[in-house]
């Protein structure tokens, strides 16, 4: 049985969790979420505890249980505290600001990248730290877009430059070495 999947998710004051067969509703004060489970996977409720069993042991419920549980947790995490990723810009000359609600970043390129948030998501910068956090409460997309943000120039193995996530290491590459002695 799985261990992550047979621990119960609690729920907190001010979450409200609606579950209809393999349907779930979480409203919060940051939010709403709403997502389809597998049928193969049932989702009980008990006062403030939601738990997630699995009907038999086949290969395909044993892999969903754990991970049906994880997404619970995430949903009703999200919903009352929220989830934040915080990128580093490392680089001379590299900046990144907030213009109106858009994050624009000077990376290298000949021209500024401006992007501009989805809905549930707010993008912070600081210009004294270099740093721009992605904030929301849906876990997958504050990932995403985070992916996105260090995709535009992922930090490179020579220098160092480039957009990282905060606390990521980069292994760094020796540089080209002098003319040997011929």
């Amino acid at each position: 049985m799985s261990r992550i999947g047979r621990m119960p998710v609690e729920i907190p004051s001010g979450v409200q969790v609606d579950i209809k067969g393999s349907n779930v509703l979480v409203k919060g004060p940051k939010g709403e979420l709403k997502r389809t489970f597998s049928p193969l996977i049932g989702i009980n409720m008990d006062g403030n505890l939601i738990t997630v069993v699995r009907k038999s042991d086949s290969p395909a419920e044993r892999a969903l249980h754990g991970t049906t549980r994880a997404v619970l947790a995430n949903m009703v995490q999200g919903v009352s505290t929220g989830f934040e990723v915080v990128l580093e810009v490392h680089g001379v000359g590299y900046r990144a600001e907030m213009k109106d609600k858009k994050l624009v970043l000077k990376v290298g390129y000949s021209h500024p990248i401006e992007i501009e948030p989805p809905d549930g998501i707010s993008i912070e910068t600081d210009a004294k730290t270099r740093q721009i956090k992605v904030i929301g409460y849906d876990k997958e997309k504050v990932g995403q877009v985070a992916a996105n943000i260090r995709k535009i120039r992922p930090p490179e193995p020579y220098h160092g430059k480039g957009i990282r996530y905060s606390g990521e290491y980069i292994r760094l590459k020796a540089g080209k070495a002098g003319k040997g002695v011929e």
